[in-house]
């Protein structure tokens, strides 16, 4: 863990913040652990593409424990079973222990812990951690967004939808839903230089924030899997919005984070894809 991390001394959440730091790299470290060890037991939840692993409890009940120990009076909502709901006015964590289990279940390497710290509904802290590649990055409200100690990361300069790099991602419910992401990702992908679906949403802003992508966007998210990238992507000086172009709160389901220069072309594409198909804007 970085000893002096470029945050203003009076920073409120400080403590928070280091805590969000160790926590997804000890998460991560038990996460890659488990990972290298091979095959591993795997079940389902609301479909049969939604994984659950012994490695997203384990992890999950590593970062709540000591949630719970060092901040008695905050709230904790994690993805998995032990998150709790929130009680209104208190901090909120909100917790994904493993995003990306598909990846980890088919050891595929791409998947990140997801740790953010939300205060009367605003983003503090948020911190993502690459497990694989065992990077972190993190962001704290007004000091900028960081790859660990080493540099400020700063959202791309791509001005043109064409010239962009995006990526997307599609929900569980894909082969039953009509609303499965596919009108949106047919007008995007000939209208850009590529589309990743690499898994994992957390990481997919964190690389936003760090200029690897000019744009992302999902619907059917659940606030753990966006609440630590929001952060990083505004302070990196992104943008993030729903579909209509308004701001995220914890009861978004569809998230768009890009470089800000090609937010209103972004926004534009997934919109009249949704008016073509017939699909509602608001989730």
């Amino acid at each position: 863990m970085p000893v002096e991390l470029p945050v203003a001394p009076d920073f409120p959440y400080r403590e928070a913040l280091l805590t969000a730091i160790e926590l997804a790299r000890r998460a991560g470290d038990l996460l890659l652990n488990i990972h290298r060890q091979g095959p591993r037991r795997v079940t389902t939840k609301s479909t049969g593409v939604d994984l659950l692993t012994e490695a997203d409890l384990a992890s999950q009940e590593l970062i709540l424990t000591e949630l719970h120990r060092r901040f008695p009076d905050h709230d904790v909502l994690a993805e998995e079973a032990g998150g709790e709901r929130r009680v209104t006015g208190r901090p909120l964590w909100l917790v994904d222990p493993l995003d990306g289990t598909t990846n980890f279940a088919h050891r595929f390497p791409v998947f990140a812990v997801s740790i953010a710290l939300w205060v009367e509904d605003r983003p503090q802290v948020g911190v993502v951690q690459d497990v694989v590649r065992e990077r972190t990055y993190w962001a704290a409200a007004g000091q900028g967004a960081w790859l660990a100690d080493e540099r400020r990361l700063q959202v791309s300069e791509t001005a043109a939808l064409g010239q962009s790099l995006l990526a997307t991602g599609f929900p569980y419910t894909r082969a039953i839903h009509a609303d499965n992401n596919l009108a949106e990702f047919n007008a995007l992908m000939p209208a850009t230089r590529g589309v990743r679906r690499a898994g994992s949403a957390a990481l997919d802003m964190a690389w936003v924030a760090d200029g690897r992508l000019d744009g992302y966007w999902e619907p059917y998210l659940a606030p753990w899997d966006w609440a630590a990238g929001l952060l990083l992507v505004t302070e990196a000086g992104g943008t993030v919005s729903d579909y209509g172009g308004g701001p995220l709160h914890l009861g978004s389901r569809t998230v768009v984070a890009s470089n800000g220069r090609l937010h209103a072309a972004l926004l534009a594409s997934i919109q009249e894809a949704r008016r073509r198909a017939g699909l509602p804007l608001v989730l």
